[in-house]
């Protein structure tokens, strides 16, 4: 038996570029037979910073779409773990495996160099993981991978990436003899198609999806055409 895990994904209660609910998103997932999902809201500062609210409560508000969704998840048997999308100059890297006190413990992190949040992040007992390093886009700054030996592990694949700029990472995985992750980035419920990673057994907590795939034993979700090309 095989068990399905989103590891890249937004709601519309704590992400602003996120289009559905998360008791939307769970229900989508629970449908399409995936056994759990990685909640990973954007970290942005710029986007609650003119709240008027104290960090505690601007914290719970970015938590608001993973409490939901655990909620929902509950209630439909699918698990929900907590993650966040953590950005240094629009570059952006998937961080699993510390919780809501974490952040609010550490208010600062926003505007930090990578270099500087990876040693906080992993000083911790978490994980950091590159999400789409060859994403083009205008507002990304700081293009690429980063240094590999600020990251546990890269997303090879992105739902929301073109293939070529998948296969560049992936190279660069290899390269350097990183983990791979796959992630569909869904924003909603609508996605072309949903990624992720399967394993052989059900993830008890978030450490056991981290383990997977430091372990090499998380199998890729990808679409046919890259299934049928043998360096993916």
């Amino acid at each position: 038996m095989e068990y399905l895990y989103e590891t890249h994904m937004h709601t519309s209660e704590s992400s602003i570029c996120g289009r559905n609910s998360a008791i939307a998103q769970v229900r989508a997932y629970k449908d399409r037979g995936y056994t759990g999902i990685i909640i990973t809201d954007h970290y942005l500062h710029s986007w609650w910073k003119h709240v008027p609210l104290p960090w505690r409560l601007k914290v719970r508000h970015m938590a608001a779409g993973y409490r939901a969704a655990k909620k929902e998840g509950q209630r439909l048997g699918l698990d929900v773990f907590f993650g966040w999308e953590f950005t240094d100059k629009g570059s952006d890297f998937l961080t699993y495996g510390l919780d809501v006190q974490f952040l609010i413990d550490n208010p600062y992190l926003n505007g930090l160099p990578i270099e500087d949040y990876s040693g906080i992040v992993r000083r911790a007992g978490g994980y950091l993981a590159q999400a789409h390093p060859h994403r083009d886009k205008h507002w990304i700054e700081r293009k690429g991978p980063v240094d590999p030996g600020l990251i546990d592990g890269v997303e090879v694949f992105n739902g929301l990436d073109p293939k070529p700029a998948n296969e560049k990472t992936f190279a660069f995985a290899k390269a350097h003899n990183l983990p791979m992750q796959a992630g569909s980035d869904s924003h909603g419920i609508n996605i072309k198609f949903s990624s992720g990673i399967k394993l052989k057994k059900r993830a008890e907590s978030i450490f056991d999806i981290i383990s997977a795939i430091k372990n090499r034993e998380a199998q890729l979700i990808l679409p046919v055409d890259y299934n049928q090309n043998p360096s993916l």
